[in-house]
């Protein structure tokens, strides 16, 4: 019996000795989750009127925090979000929050009246607060541990430097000059950085552009040999090149290799027109790609 009574003590007086010691480490613990919060954007929503917010980057998720919203991707028009009550004068204070292909996270919250003081926000006018209010560790599924923030600045920086390395992939006809001026890679990841001509009165407005591995004997004609490679990001979006001007994209594709009997072929296709063009990459080629060093963002000789 005493020896039951002492250790009913001794238990007792550990757990009056832990108690303080466990809600310091909580109040800790709270303290730094406080910190790494993401502080919302506040907005406001009606029922008869619908709310737009313009993203830097397309949409990639949305989340409704309750029925009293709706919302959706503006067709056409990937990073614009439409928001607006699904319920007249809701008293509540709700959220959604939102996901961009740049790997950005954004958090709203949103109240209801009847008379918004704003109908349209311009998030791309304020992309330097942007990233601070919101947080850019959000992975993509398709890049894997490669940070979207990090593609985006690689990108930029192969545009921006717009050096030509490579000289002999080429494609010309109708007046219009298709080129590959450099290759490069990082992480397991190739950047490739294409450059159109025109030199005609006619503006060229892009379709479409395809990646696709051929065999080179049958590359003119065997659709069915054909394997297809989807690009992960580009750099700005398709668009039109101005008589007698020039226009430039970058492309990440994921990590391929390429047969000695095959060939990569990128294709630009002109929208309502018949000016197509077609490079050819070879293995050489792209074994040949540039290193990039990721810590000044600049590219290894």
């Amino acid at each position: 019996m005493k020896t039951i009574i002492r250790t009913y003590v001794c238990s007792l007086l550990a757990a009056i000795f832990t108690l303080p010691a466990m809600a310091q480490h909580i109040t800790a613990g709270a303290t730094l989750l406080e910190k790494s919060t993401i502080e919302p954007f506040v907005m406001e929503v009606t029922f008869d009127q619908t709310s737009h917010i313009l993203f830097p980057a397309t949409i990639r998720y949305v989340d409704l925090g309750g029925d009293y919203l709706t919302a959706g991707k503006a067709q056409d028009a990937p990073n614009v979000l439409r928001v607006k009550a699904a319920v007249r004068n809701f008293d509540v204070e709700t959220n959604f929050s939102v996901i961009t292909d740049d790997g950005i996270f954004y958090s709203f919250t949103v109240c209801y009246s009847p008379q918004p003081t704003a109908l349209t926000y311009d998030l791309v006018k304020l992309r330097n607060f942007t990233h601070r209010q919101s947080s850019g560790t959000v992975l993509i599924e398709e890049l894997g541990n490669h940070p979207p923030s990090l593609a985006g600045e690689l990108l930029k920086a192969i545009y921006n430097k717009d050096k030509r390395i490579i000289r002999h992939i080429s494609a010309e006809g109708y007046g219009i000059r298709f080129l590959l001026k450099g290759l490069y890679t990082h992480d397991g990841r190739f950047y490739f950085h294409t450059e159109l001509r025109n030199t005609t009165a006619i503006p060229y407005s892009i379709d479409f552009i395809t990646f696709t591995l051929v065999d080179k004997k049958l590359a003119k004609r065997a659709v069915a040999q054909e394997q297809p490679i989807t690009p992960l990001r580009m750099y700005t979006p398709l668009l039109p090149v101005a008589a007698e001007g020039t226009g430039r994209n970058v492309f990440l594709l994921d990590q391929f290799t390429i047969a000695d009997d095959k060939l990569l072929e990128i294709k630009i296709y002109e929208k309502n027109g018949a000016r197509h063009q077609v490079l050819q990459v070879e293995s050489t080629d792209l074994f040949g790609a540039k290193r990039i060093d990721q810590m000044h963002l600049k590219l290894k000789p």
